[in-house]
């Protein structure tokens, strides 16, 4: 049968009694204002283990703490029993008086005065017991509007106060059904959602603050709790006037209770920090060796420009893809057989659009101009040239176009090649990366002028030694009487379209007013149409020869060539440069030390305690 509790004192003059119950068979005790009263030598050193690994800042590890999470309906008593703990006076009234999640961290110290501080916002504002209720109502309005609605932002107070646990709880929005005037119409909801996401993880402490004048089963609160914690081990239940509650329940203390659930929580933390920490080594692990003298650099600089040609090698001339399984633009030999294709196929569309257009009008004109007093039915070869002229002249930014394509690519392969190999070291990889970005752009530039002296060459001779061109200008030229004939006796009412073989589908219907020209003019166009196919292959077969050539000239020697001129050059700095750690790499080292310092401390901390909960006993 419980007593009758003392009383506890508060600046609002307002009293109730407390009670503490806990899993499925609820035992109640009163509490003695304040709480710390009923610490003793097993439960201090459990609180302050994890106050210090709280502030060790072990949650930036992603390692999450036992939290006490408060919750409750607005009239269950919830500041009676925060107030309880902390000794001071929270925000008091009608309505929802919590509406943002209040963080306050207890931390006792032996000050001849208390501190308090708030933060939010990334502010900190000091206060005092006196008007720290209106500075969490002024900080409130702030996150959560000055109406009554609600907000998921947090604000944190610190109580630094001599006497108090050294606790951290979260005192959530009370729960209420029904709006009231200022809230929104899903204000339940919007409490629900906060409070299920502050109590569903596996670490938080469920502090359930009930009245005894209610049935415990119908709780909101309970239910929410039931529901992430089905077996009540990590829940707690605080009575508010208790005096007014039924009788037969037996006596037990809410911060042995709270230092209990701790404890169970504790292997599971070891079990994180242990897991974070090999993690954290194994990446230090992995981080490049600080380089301490000239000769490191050079070896270290030898090594990456080593493993760069290799990779260059395997992608762009072997056809390995070993190192980019799953990145097919690494997939160089291929890629550029895919460029290569494009262009073909562009040179092809053209040659099939030429070769029926206006079928034998360029020929035509060009016999007309080029008459002379003379044996008749001569082909004059300018003719022919000023044909060939114009078709190179007119397809001649294409192989521009195409080594173009090459190189801007091949620019992209070589820099993602580079930075992935001297990521470690910042200095080479400006170095390298301003080196192949100026070798890409003179090997291009020579292989414009490649081009142009090609698209020269072609314009100027009309020359070959493969057979392919006597015979397909035979396999053409037979064509020659059934054509004629077909164009001088089509009638009116005929087709004006004629089919030649190897050229496609002709229009004939503007050829028969030039009949005297028509044999000679098909002659010159079987000839064009026959040696433009050969003109057409040493277009690509030529130039993707001289690509070859380069990319194998890029990779085995004038990579390596360019690099080391720009690192020595003034403004690559030597081969001292090597020494200077990129930021990125110091960066990252100096949280991997950071982080692993805070680990070690907090593994020594809760390896402490746990040996000494394992000399209790039972």
């Amino acid at each position: 049968m419980v007593g009758t509790a003392k009383k506890t004192r508060r600046t609002t003059n307002k009293d109730d009694s407390l009670a503490v119950v806990h899993g499925e068979n609820p035992q109640v005790s009163t509490i003695i204002a304040p709480i710390v009263s009923s610490y003793n030598e097993k439960i201090r050193p459990i609180l302050d283990a994890v106050e210090n690994l709280r502030r060790l800042n072990i949650a930036k590890e992603g390692i999450q703490l036992p939290t006490i999470v408060v919750v409750g309906d607005q009239i269950s008593g919830k500041s009676s029993v925060l107030e309880s703990l902390a000794g001071i006076s929270l925000p008091r009234g009608q309505g929802i008086c919590t509406r943002v999640p209040l963080v306050m961290r207890l931390q006792s110290h032996p000050l001849p005065n208390p501190e308090l501080m708030l933060e939010f916002n990334g502010k900190s504002i000091s206060t005092d017991e006196d008007n720290v209720s209106d500075a969490i109502n002024i900080a409130t309005d702030e996150l959560a509007g000055n109406a009554k609605g609600i907000s998921n932002t947090p604000l944190t107070l610190v109580v630094k106060k001599n006497g108090v646990p050294d606790l951290t709880m979260v005192d959530l929005p009370g729960i209420t059904r029904v709006p009231v005037h200022g809230q929104p119409e899903n204000i339940y909801d919007q409490i629900k959602d906060i409070i299920m996401e502050y109590i569903r993880p596996e670490e938080s402490i469920i502090l359930n603050v009930l009245s005894a004048t209610v049935d415990f089963t119908t709780c909101e609160s309970i239910r929410m709790s039931q529901s992430v914690d089905k077996t009540g081990l990590r829940t707690l239940a605080v009575v508010t006037k208790a005096d007014k509650s039924p009788e037969g329940l037996l006596e037990k203390r809410l911060v042995q209770v709270q230092g209990m659930i701790i404890s169970k929580t504790l292997p599971e933390i070891v079990k994180k920090i242990n897991e974070k920490l090999t993690y954290n080594l194994s990446e230090l692990d992995k981080l490049p060796v600080n380089l301490t003298c000239v000769a490191d650099a050079m070896t270290a600089f030898m090594h990456i420009i080593g493993l760069s040609k290799e990779s260059l090698r395997k992608i762009l001339l072997r056809g390995e893809f070993d190192e980019y399984p799953d990145e097919k633009n690494m997939h160089c030999t291929a890629r550029l057989v895919d460029l290569l294709d494009s262009y073909s196929n562009d040179l092809q569309c053209f040659s099939e659009k030429e070769a029926t257009k206006d079928f034998l009008m360029d020929e035509i004109r060009e016999l007309q101009e080029a008459k002379w007093i003379g044996l008749p039915n001569f082909m004059p070869r300018t003719a022919f040239l000023s044909i060939h002229q114009r078709k190179v002249k007119a397809v001649a930014h294409m192989p521009i176009d195409f080594v173009h394509n090459v190189w801007e690519y091949l620019e992209t392969v070589v820099s993602s090649v580079l930075n992935r190999h001297c990521e470690n070291y910042y200095q080479l990889q400006v170095s390298t990366r301003r080196a192949g970005q100026s070798l890409i752009s003179k090997m291009k530039d020579s292989s414009v002028k490649h081009v142009l002296v090609v698209v020269e060459m072609e314009k100027l001779t009309d020359y070959t030694c493969n057979p392919e061109f006597i015979a397909e200008y035979k396999k053409l030229i037979l064509q020659q009487d059934c054509f004629v004939k077909a164009v001088l006796d089509r009638q009116n009412n005929q087709t004006s379209k004629v089919k030649l073989e190897g050229v496609g589908e002709i229009d004939v219907a503007h050829l028969k007013q030039y009949s005297s020209m028509l044999t000679q003019a098909f002659d010159l166009k079987v000839r064009m149409i026959a040696y433009w196919r050969i003109v057409q292959k040493r277009f690509i077969d030529s130039i993707a020869m001289h690509l070859m050539l380069s990319i194998h000239n890029l990779v085995n020697k004038d990579l390596e060539k360019e690099i080391v001129h720009d690192l020595m050059s003034p403004k690559g700095g030597g081969i001292e440069r090597l020494l200077e750690e990129s930021p990125s790499i110091a960066g990252k080292r100096d949280k991997l030390n950071r982080s692993v310092k805070v680990l070690r401390e907090s593994k020594e901390t809760v390896g402490n305690l746990m040996d000494r909960i394992g000399t209790y006993g039972d």
